[in-house]
This record gives C-alpha cells, structure tokens and sequence, in this order.
C-alpha cells in the first residue's frame, strides 16, 4: 500500500454524493489549523448575551474560536467585543470571566484600555516614550462587525463577511423561538444564572454535527427517558407535544445552518406538562394561549437541537439553552451552555427551569454526560493509522429532502426531510459538512456568499 505523508485539507475527503467523510477532517493537525483560518476568522460566531452585561463597565470573558475575547458595554452604553490581548506583549488584559470595571489593565507592563478600548494608560509614557506614543493606534483590537439579534451578541473578524441577518437567511424564523418569549413577544429571553463550561476530548465537529440535527440516538439517551427528569414528571423532555407533532429535518443549504423542527396541527396547543408544579403549569398554559393569539400560525412551530454554522447550538425548548463548541486543539473541546428564561417569567418559574436544566444539561447533566462519552470514545477510535484510512457513513435519507413543504397551511422554508414515519435522517450533517467543506475552499466571501447569484438572477 503506498503511503502518503502527513496533509492539510483536500477535495474528496467530503464525499456528499457517496455519502462519506473521511476521519482525517477530525484527527489531522494540519486541517486544524487551515480551520482557524478559513472558518472561524471568516463565520460569524456567537459570543454572548447582552442581560449579562446590562450596566456601563460590565464585561464577560468570552470566546471566538481559539480567540479569547471580551464583551463589554462602554461609558455611553454601546457594546464592544475585543480581542483579551494588550497591544504591548499580549497579555490578557482581562483574566477573569465576568464582572464591572472603568479600565482594563494588563497585569504584565501596565498598559490601561478603556471600555471603548481606547488605549488611556501606559506607564512612563513622558519619560520612555517621550510622549509620542500614538495612542489612538495602539487601542484594544476590536471585532470588524458585531450584531445584536434580539438580545444575542455575534461577531465576525472579517469584513467582507455578509450582515449577520444575511448571514443567517431563512433561519431567522429558528432562532427566533430561542430568544423571543414563551408567549410570543420579541427577545424576551435573558441569561439565568451564568455559564457552564468543560472540556471533552473529542474534535469540535463531533458536537456541532450532533446538535445538526441528531435523531439516531435509539440507545445513548436510553437511561435518560426511563428516569424520566422531564419537567412533567415523566420522560426527558414534553414528549406530549412532540407525539401529536409533525417532526422535520429543516436545513438552509446556502448558509449550513440546520434543526429538528416539530410542527403542531392546526388546531392544536401544546399537551399540559409541568404537572408536578401547578404555578409552573399555569403560566406556561397562559404563555402558550398567549403566543397562538400573537403569532398565530408561527405559534405551531416547536423548536428543538439545531445548528447555526459553525458552532452555535441552540435547543429552544426545554432544557432552553444555548451552546458553543469552542476548538482547542484537533483533540479537544471546550463547550460552554447558556441557560434561558422569559425574563419576565416569576421567580418560582425560574427556580423550577435551573432546577431542571441542572439535571438535564451540561457536565453533570444525564444526557450531556451520554454525549461526551460517545464523543470521546468515538475521537479516540479515529486517531489510528488503521481507522484512518475507512470514512464515516453519511447516508441516511439521502436524495429524500423536499422543498416548499407545508403542513395544514404552515410553510416550512430550506431542505425538509419529514421524519415524522421515517424516523430518522443524516441530512442535517450532510448540510453542514457541505457548508464546512465550501469554506475550507473558498478565497473569500465571493465565493461563500452563493446565494447572491440567485438573487441577482431574480432581480434581473
């Protein structure tokens, strides 16, 4: 067998067509590092919440990739997301993940930045500088574009990067049921709590293909349901509203976002659940009334695991939560889960919700537990030079997808795949491998942004 020496990315390790993925696009360094460059210095990430910085001088440490960054409301009240990294040595100017201050002052030399990041301070600037130091120049690096969606702070490092509403395309309408509330008003959600973050020893992509769109998983959350920690008392999750539901596999193709989407009939509101908390019942019985009456239609949509590319999962039920695989190395993962509420929901509603996502989500939760073992085995069994060379199969419901789909009036935008009979696809994998692989080619944005060329045909 003739043997190759150690390569980057090349065409073909992504084969949609067949159906396969080559192992190296996890396991190979060099890939690694083409990733840093030609996706998450080029996508829009997301780096946080605005309720977790609500005062002038509030920061929290976030991060863009390998990037640490941090995300801050100036004097004025405007929000800033920087690179944690003085202009001097390159310091960490902020060491710690969350809190309130005037400045930032890097611990090695001194060098002071404002909120705005401005650079105000810098010791012996008359005598070692002679004050010609130009510190407008010399500033905290800031993100080349930043959006605030409803509450939701994302950023990207290039320029030439579509708006971030472009950007997202027909998934608005999906992300949308993660931040606005439970009954139907605009970015009503807020951050409970704080942050939960660990590390698995697994590739990025394991995690963020898993919240694509998942539905195979007949074994690993098996323990999970008979234990039944659902906030009805029964199950892992409100199985009622999914059992009457039509239940879709929804990806937008152009962009590589893509969810499990449920759909209630037309005549239907979700089942009760919650039964063993009245109070908790009763507000999301009126909650439920309360969105058919605002959104109507759009109220049959219930959200689920779904991926914005690349590596932001959001689950906009219950457990409702949002999170980001965060590369740190080929071999390792630092994930990180944001909690939501209605922030006006009472406080016995927010006690009951951090009581269950504790025991659902997260590194001592049930079913992330299954997770990270199945990712860690998985990365492990793939590093060999053996394993290697067989790819990964991709094939389920391939050539299956339609679009316009429609049930009892309701539109559906993208690629749908009805899994309501069929039970489960990998299309949504295969949406964001192909995404993946369209980056790792592309020169720039030119050449990402494919769906111009459909709207400039249209137009003409």
């Amino acid at each position: 067998m003739a043997m190759e020496g150690s390569r980057g990315y090349r065409s073909g390790l992504v084969d949609l067509q067949a159906g396969e993925i080559s192992r190296e696009i996890f396991v190979n360094e060099d890939i690694y590092a083409e990733e840093q460059e030609r996706i998450f210095a080029r996508a829009w990430l997301h780096v946080g919440h605005e309720s977790q910085i609500p005062k002038p001088g509030d920061y929290f440490v976030s991060s863009m990739g390998e990037e640490s960054v941090i995300l801050c409301r100036d004097r004025a009240g405007r929000i800033h997301v920087f690179l944690n990294s003085c202009r001097h040595r390159g310091m960490k100017v902020c060491r710690y993940d969350e809190g309130s201050t005037p400045v930032f002052t890097c611990p090695y030399h001194g060098w002071s930045y404002g909120t705005d990041g401005r650079l105000v301070g810098v010791p012996y600037f008359r005598e070692a500088y002679h004050s010609r130091l130009d510190k407008e120049k010399w500033g905290l690096v800031e993100v080349a574009q930043l959006a605030n969606y409803k509450g939701s702070i994302w950023a990207t490092w290039d320029p030439a990067a579509p708006s971030f509403a472009e950007y997202l395309g027909g998934f608005t309408r999906f992300l949308d049921l993660q931040l606005d509330g439970w009954d139907g008003r605009e970015a009503q959600a807020e951050v409970l709590c704080g942050v939960q973050k660990w590390l698995v020893p697994c590739n990025w992509k394991f995690p963020a293909e898993n919240f694509s769109g998942d539905t195979y998983h007949n074994i690993s959350h098996r323990s999970v349901d008979l234990a039944g920690i659902g906030p009805s008392g029964a199950g892992r999750r409100d199985m009622g509203e999914r059992d009457v539901s039509r239940k879709l596999h929804v990806c937008i193709p152009d962009r590589g976002h893509q969810t499990i989407l449920y759909v209630l009939p037309a005549d239907k509101l979700p089942p009760p659940a919650y039964m063993n908390a009245p109070i908790v019942a009763e507000y999301f019985r009126h909650c439920e009334q309360e969105k058919r009456r605002l959104r109507g239609e759009e109220a049959r949509l219930v959200g689920a695991p779904g991926e914005i590319f690349p590596n932001t999962a959001l689950l906009s039920r219950q457990p409702r939560t949002m999170a980001g695989w965060h590369p740190r190395g080929p071999h390792q993962t630092e994930c990180w889960r944001w909690y939501f509420v209605d922030r006006d929901a009472p406080g016995e509603v927010k006690q009951f919700l951090r009581d269950y996502y504790i025991r659902y989500s997260g590194p001592a939760g049930m079913t992330e537990q299954d997770d990270m073992e199945n990712w860690n085995y998985a990365h492990a069994a793939s590093r060999g030079t053996i394993a290697r060379r067989y790819p990964y199969n991709y094939d389920q419901g391939s050539g299956t997808t339609v679009t316009d789909y429609q049930y009892q009036g309701l539109s559906v935008p993208g690629e749908v795949i009805d899994l309501t009979e069929v039970q489960s696809s990998e299309q949504p994998m295969r949406n964001f491998y192909r995404r993946w692989s369209e980056f790792m080619e592309a020169a720039d944005w030119s050449q990402l942004a494919t769906w111009r060329v459909g709207e400039r045909r249209a137009a003409e």
